[in-house]
C-alpha cells in the first residue's frame, strides 16, 4: 500500500471506532455559567465506588458527590465515608487522580452538632476536597461558625416528607450564606411540589442541587430522562440563571438497572449541555 493511501485507511479506521461520552462531551457552556453537572454516586449504586468514578469519566462527568456506605472497589468490604480508614482514603484519592475526576460533595449523612465532632467531620472533608456537606441535620451555631471557617456549604437535603422549602429558610435565617438546601428536585415532585416554583422560594439558599425529572408527581414517580418527564428541567436551570446560581447539579438517576443507567444518562447529559449552550448565550 502506498503511504497516502495507508494514512488515509487510518484515518478512515480511526473514525470508525466508537467514541466515549466523554470524547463527545462539550461542558464548556457550564463550566462558563458556573453550573456544574456531578454525578451522585448513589445513580450507581449497584457497582463499587471505583467503579461509579469510571462511569463518571466514561459521561465525561467531571465531579462526583460520594455516599456513605458504597463499597469501595470490587472484592473488598471496605466502604466509603467520613470513618474511612487512612489507607482507603488513599485509595480514594489515588482513583479520583487517576481518573481525572474530583470529589465535592458528600451526603446524604448525620453532621455531628457538637464543636469537636463537627470540626472533625469538616477536616475530613476539607483533607478529601468537599466542598459541600449534603445533610439532614439541622443547622447551629457551631456548624454555621465551621462552614465560614472552612469555606465549605452545607446542604439541608429533602426527602418527600423532610425539610420542605419554607423549613429549610426557617432554620437558615441569620445563617451563614453557606448554609441553604440541597434541592432534591424529584423528592419535590414526590411531595406535589413544582420544582421550578421551590428554586424561586429558595432563591439566595440553594446550596447544591440533586438534580432529577419524573415522569409524574406523587409518591410512585419515577425517573425519566431529562426533558421528558414533568419536572420542567429547562424552567429550573433558566431559574438558577436568573439567581446566579455557582455550584453543583448532581445527576441523581434512582430508576432501572445499570444497563438502563448507561444508556439514559448519556441523554440527561445531552439535554443538559444543550440547555446550557443555550443560556450562556
Amino acid at each position: 500500500m502506498r503511504p497516502r493511501s495507508f494514512a488515509l485507511a487510518a484515518f478512515l479506521f480511526a473514525a470508525a471506532l466508537p467514541c466515549s461520552a466523554a470524547d463527545k462531551r462539550d461542558d464548556s457552556a457550564s463550566e462558563k455559567l458556573g453550573m456544574k453537572l456531578s454525578l451522585q454516586c448513589y445513580t450507581y449504586r449497584a457497582l463499587t465506588f471505583v467503579e461509579t468514578v469510571d462511569k463518571a469519566k466514561e459521561l465525561g462527568v467531571k465531579y462526583v458527590e460520594m455516599y456513605p456506605g458504597q463499597k469501595l472497589k470490587p472484592g473488598s468490604d471496605v466502604k466509603v465515608g467520613k470513618d474511612m480508614s487512612d489507607d482507603a482514603i488513599a485509595d480514594v484519592k489515588k482513583k479520583l487522580d487517576d481518573a481525572g475526576v474530583k470529589l465535592v460533595a458528600y451526603g446524604v449523612d448525620g453532621i455531628a452538632t457538637d464543636e469537636k465532632g463537627a470540626r472533625k467531620e469538616f477536616e475530613w472533608a476539607k483533607n478529601m476536597g468537599i466542598e459541600v456537606l449534603v445533610t439532614e441535620t439541622t443547622p447551629n451555631d457551631v456548624l454555621d461558625k465551621l462552614c465560614n471557617e472552612y469555606g465549605i456549604r452545607m446542604a439541608l437535603h429533602n426527602h418527600p416528607q423532610s425539610w420542605p422549602p419554607d423549613e429549610v429558610l426557617k432554620a437558615c435565617d441569620g445563617r451563614s450564606k453557606l448554609v441553604g438546601s440541597c434541592s432534591d428536585t424529584g423528592h419535590w415532585m414526590r411531595r406535589g411540589l413544582v420544582p421550578v416554583e421551590q428554586l424561586k422560594k429558595l432563591e439566595g439558599r440553594v446550596e447544591h442541587l440533586h438534580f432529577k425529572d419524573l415522569n409524574d408527581f406523587g409518591p410512585t414517580a419515577h425517573d425519566v430522562v431529562w426533558g421528558t418527564g414533568k419536572g420542567d428541567i429547562k424552567g429550573m436551570l433558566e431559574e438558577l440563571k436568573h439567581q446566579g446560581y455557582i455550584g453543583y447539579l448532581s445527576i441523581e438517576y434512582e430508576y432501572g438497572s445499570v444497563k438502563d443507567l448507561d444508556e439514559n444518562l448519556p441523554k440527561c447529559i445531552e439535554f443538559f449541555d444543550k440547555t446550557a449552550a443555550e443560556l450562556a448565550q
